[in-house]
């Protein structure tokens, strides 16, 4: 597993028997960075099988469509991430239309708990709920020296600015942020 990302944003690269999987995006315009750091890992585009999201913000599912377009890779999301993608980022609970991106379809539903595997790797979908609705952490266990490593990606447990009590678009936001604390500790 391979930080492909820039110092602010992380795209985690992992290798596999069968292909590639990306964790995370970046902006839009970090499409390009992310193939030229997959090739210098010894990946070509068309290598890359799958794209997994810890949300749909454009921070983290801005160049998605371009990168599907560019290698083929197909998109495993929840429903919630999978709406607010098809958007691009469009009519956000917490930030409107202000952070928008090219919008990009997901090929594959998950549900909490499922498991998608890629070249004999096990990339498990733990919903957690706070930051988007559909905000997701993925674990997975990889190897370094021919050691397995687990591997939990959490995703953001900020709320930025958001309305946290009273907010009619989001009734359960505390509630879900209660959920996913919850839920990053038993990772």
């Amino acid at each position: 597993t391979w930080q492909i990302g820039t110092e602010d944003l992380t795209a985690l690269l992992v290798q596999t028997a069968e292909g590639a999987v990306l964790l995370d995006g970046g902006m839009p315009q970090m499409a390009g960075h992310l193939l030229d750091n997959m090739k210098l890992r010894g990946v070509a585009p068309q290598d890359l099988r799958l794209i997994l999201l810890s949300h749909a913000h454009a921070d983290h599912a801005g160049p998605v469509a371009e990168l599907k377009r560019r290698t083929g890779a197909h998109v495993a999301a929840n429903a919630e991430t999978a709406v607010l993608l098809a958007r691009g980022g469009s009519n956000d609970l917490h930030f409107g239309d202000g952070i928008t991106y090219p919008p990009a379809s997901a090929d594959r539903i998950i549900m909490d708990g499922e498991v998608v595997t890629v070249g004999g790797i096990a990339f498990t979908a733990h919903f957690m709920p706070g930051h988007t609705p559909g905000s997701t952490a993925w674990t997975w266990t990889d190897t370094r020296d021919g050691k397995p490593v687990r591997i939990a990606y959490a995703d953001s447990l900020s709320a930025p600015g958001y309305q946290l009590k009273g907010n009619p678009r989001y009734p359960r936001l505390i509630e879900d942020y209660k959920r996913s604390f919850a839920t990053v500790r038993a990772l």
